[in-house]
């Protein structure tokens, strides 16, 4: 009977009544020792009638081993691993150790997973338990976390059983408090009826509802003190008194019982042949061990060993001295193989040994590639503390911060580079740090001075390693130019020009965005210009470069070269599985869709950016993200969600391309003043954000009777665009003209240069001055054909606010605008449903869609089901006839 808990079973069995009906979820029970989760997930189970039930648990002493957790849910259906795609099986199974591992991406098994447990699903829900939680292995918590925030439309429920420790974020979670004092009334009297009155007051006020404290307490009373004939123990926190309790039970067992509890618990899996084995070595026996099971302390079946509760476990090895315990591991490394036995050879080892350092670094290279580099990093420091040589231990503490930054573990990465960066001597550990450093430093949002690191780095290795030195200062321009610092990036471009034989358009590129950091326009961008141009016809192989290049192609305005890198890289991660790299590449692609026009497209697109960034690990990729989101709700009117994305700009540059949208926001609902304010301070910056804004500025102080303060801007905006060679830019400059010396010359020009294409939100807000223009100066006729341009094109983009103003303007020339234009087909559709619609009109299988968006095959199911009648149609043939694809 489980005391006490409905409104935490109704919780459950919603979860449950979910997966029933086609749904699925997730929730993370959250509780003390003892407080009652596992029962939670035991009545869990029993109530999942007609569900298939997985179950895994955490395991303290296999956190070194890759996927252990993985593999005890999956076990009992690994045979259907080959309904899977072919390169997520082959990911799966290597990452289980069942075949070669190839290096596949982490998130590739996280995938295999998500999609296995959809295969699962199809023949019936599929409730999965993964109890102590706090315990997994990081890898396998890795896997499980990803698979979890991508359910949708399978079937599945997911029950996570955790203490605190377990991070889970964006996931819903159930906390697990005490039981009220009836119910804890009740359990007591029920498993401890002897008890007089006041000692049962006692113990349920000492307990506070903890289930395990009111069962456990009383056993660790004498009669006298159970009848109120003697006095209890002194009060003490329920963990601690448990943990006392458990230990004094343990005390009670025999020299031999007491040690082969301590191999039991040392060996943590519950394999009763392993812990027979290791205990013979040492002179204990199974009989041993059916001491300890009489006492009620642990569970044995002919295979398997359990502790009752996994604080007896902790009081068996926490309370056994440390020659038993060096013992215990000694004997299971002797009886184990593998990974087990290195793991146990580390427990064992109480000085540097190079023996156990270097098994313990292949064991690390094998978790690595099999895609565990949350599990790799530990192994790889524990064999940094066991050498014995320093330029070993150096070596090693390095390839442990390499990996942890590679694995998106960016504190335990800058506190591995921090303490390998005192001991490391030579020039290429110390750049490995430095790249590690700056990675850190980035993803926190404060690369400021990671430039001059990369730089310093870079020297040294330039003769011997050209190519490092390189992609070092390439890194480090980048930084400098986010941060603001011009001296570091001229340093960049200084140390950078003798490495031209290695990359002249990077070198070039480097040079010209130090002259751009300068305000020197007019010599910097062609340069960038050509550095696109030549990425464009031949892109880098180097990640790096291509970033670099694609954040020129954004500073220079080339939407369409932007938006043709990005796509690559979008597919090329796609192809393989990378989804970890995805987030970064969808922003830049979101970035150029709405610069296009197509709004709802980057709306998707950074939709997906935003799901992965939090599926991966890579919440900090919300903050550039956000610039997107923010531009598009700023064209749109969306006053709320614009604002929003205030609290997720955690970078400089984030920040500045927020308030720049906020800034647009003003200027589209009227306020003027404010916008000219926001504008003014938004644009003080060199980024790409605040050049885009400074038109906006213009525009702002113009209309707020402000025209000496749209001088300095034009003049600004004005440089950079006859810099760019953007036809676009170019008639964004002659709008502006027009607004500080209006003429219609100058409204021409700009029409005409917006004919060569781009930026249609741009074109239409031209079309709009013009018409307002025309209708002050008293020609309305003439004004009516800008300004129905305009609305179409404004309704077109969504851009309501934009939109009402020229409906209104129509109406002050006397023509009756048209209402608002229906919905559109796309309109209507989330932007999920329209990502996969476009794949599924393109011709692209289900299966193949969701292994592109890292979804299970029945979520798009799911999506297509609902989208259909959204477009009035029923079938693939049908969506086909749309042209939604192309």
């Amino acid at each position: 009977m489980l005391w006490g808990r409905d409104g935490e079973r109704r919780a459950v069995a919603a979860l449950i009544d979910a997966a029933r009906s086609g749904g699925s979820g997730v929730l993370v029970v959250r509780g003390e020792p003892g407080i009652g989760k596992t029962a939670l997930l035991d009545q869990a189970a029993r109530d999942a009638e007609g569900l298939r039930v997985l179950r895994a648990e955490g395991v303290e002493a296999e956190a070194g081993l890759p996927f252990a957790a993985l593999q005890m849910l999956l076990r009992p259906v690994l045979s259907r691993m080959d309904r899977l795609p072919a390169p997520q099986a082959a990911a799966l199974r290597g990452a289980l150790g069942l075949a070669d591992a190839g290096g596949a991406d982490r998130f590739l098994v996280g995938l295999a997973v998500l999609s296995l447990l959809s295969e699962l699903a199809a023949e019936r829900p599929l409730l999965c338990l993964v109890d102590d939680a706090h315990w997994l292995d990081p890898a396998s918590a890795e896997t499980l976390l990803f698979a979890a925030r991508r359910i949708g439309a399978e079937g599945v429920a997911v029950l996570f059983a955790a203490r605190d420790g377990f991070a889970a974020p964006g996931l819903p979670e159930l906390a697990l408090g005490g039981l009220d004092r009836r119910a804890a009334a009740g359990l007591l009297d029920a498993r401890a009826p002897e008890l007089s009155g006041p000692v049962r007051d006692r113990i349920v006020a000492e307990a506070g509802g903890n289930p395990l404290a009111l069962t456990e307490l009383p056993h660790g009373l004498t009669a006298e003190q159970r009848a109120g004939r003697a006095a209890p123990p002194d009060e003490l926190p329920v963990t601690r008194r448990l943990l006392e309790a458990f230990g004094a039970r343990i005390d009670r067992l025999s020299e031999r019982a007491r040690l082969a509890l301590t191999i039991a618990a040392a060996e943590g899996g519950g394999e009763l042949g392993t812990v027979v084995q290791a205990g013979r070595a040492v002179g204990v026996t199974a009989t041993d061990l059916e001491e300890a099971e009489r006492a009620g302390l642990i569970r044995t079946t002919g295979v398997s060993v359990a502790f009752r509760h996994p604080l007896i476990r902790a009081a068996a090895y926490q309370g056994a001295p440390l020659t038993a315990r060096l013992r215990a591991h000694r004997a299971l490394a002797d009886a184990l193989h593998g990974d087990r036995r290195v793991l146990h050879r580390a427990a064992a080892a109480v000085a540097p040994d190079e023996a156990v350092a270097a098994e313990l670094e292949r064991a690390a290279e094998r978790a690595g590639a099999r895609g565990a580099l949350p599990t790799a990093v530990p192994l790889m420091e524990r064999a940094a503390r066991l050498s014995p040589d320093p330029a070993d231990r150096t070596r090693r503490l390095v390839r442990a911060a390499q990996t942890a930054v590679t694995g998106g573990r960016t504190e335990e990465a800058a506190d591995l580079a921090g303490r390998a960066w005192e001991l490391a001597e030579d020039a290429p550990s110390r750049a490995g740090l430095a790249m590690v450093r700056a990675t850190v430093e980035f993803e926190r949002g404060v690369p400021h001075g990671t430039a001059d690191l990369l730089a310093d780095s870079a020297a040294p290795v330039a003769a011997d390693d050209p190519g490092l030195a390189l992609t070092l200062l390439v890194i480090a321009a980048g930084n400098a130019w986010s941060s603001g610092e011009p001296a570091a990036l001229h340093r960049a471009a200084r140390l950078a020009a003798p490495l031209r034989p290695v990359s002249p358009p990077l070198v070039e590129g480097i040079a010209a965005l130090a002259r751009v950091i300068d305000g020197d326009h007019a010599k910097g961008l062609p340069g960038l210009r050509s550095l696109v141009e030549e990425a464009r016809a031949d892109p880098p192989e180097s990640l790096i470069a291509r970033l670099f290049v694609m954040a020129a192609a954004q500073l220079l305005g080339a939407d369409d070269a932007l938006a043709d890198l990005a796509a690559a890289d979008v597919a090329r991660a796609r192809g393989r599985g990378l989804a970890g790299a995805l987030p970064l590449t969808l922003q830049l692609l979101g970035h150029a869709q709405a610069a296009a026009g197509v709004h709802r497209d980057a709306a998707a697109t950074v939709a997906e950016a935003l799901g992965l960034a939090h599926a991966t690990g890579q919440a900090h990729r919300a903050g550039r993200v956000a610039a997107v989101i923010a531009r598009l709700a700023a064209v749109e009117g969306d006053e709320r969600r614009c604002q929003d994305q205030e609290r997720h700009a955690t970078t400089a540059e984030s920040a500045a391309a927020v308030a720049c949208a906020l800034g647009l926001l003003d200027l589209a609902h009227g306020r003027h003043e404010r916008a000219s304010r926001r504008l003014e301070e938004a644009t003080a910056g060199h980024t790409a954000a605040a050049v885009f804004a400074l038109p906006d500025l213009v525009e702002a102080a113009v209309r707020a009777d402000h025209p000496d303060r749209a001088a300095g801007p034009f003049a600004r905006f004005t440089a950079w665009a006859d810099a760019s060679g953007q036809p676009w830019a170019a008639a964004v400059a002659a709008r502006c003209r027009a607004l500080l010396h209006p003429a219609e010359e100058h409204y021409r020009d700009a029409l005409r240069l917006h004919e060569r294409g781009g930026r249609p939100f741009e074109r239409a807000r031209t079309e709009l001055l013009y018409g307002e223009w025309l209708r002050r100066e008293r020609r309305r006729t003439d004004a009516r054909e800008p300004l129905r341009s305009a609305l179409v094109r404004f309704e077109h983009l969504g851009a309501a606010p934009w939109a009402d103003r020229a409906r209104a303007e129509l109406r002050a020339t006397g023509e009756g605008a048209a209402p608002a234009a229906a919905l559109g087909l796309t309109d209507r559709l989330t932007p999920q449903e329209l990502q996969i619609v476009r794949l599924a009109a393109a011709g692209v299988s289900n299966r193949d869609i969701a292994a592109q968006l890292f979804l299970s095959h029945r979520t798009v199911e799911y999506h297509l089901y609902k989208a259909y009648p959204k477009l009035g149609v029923s079938s693939r043939a049908e969506l086909a006839r749309l042209g939604l694809g192309d």
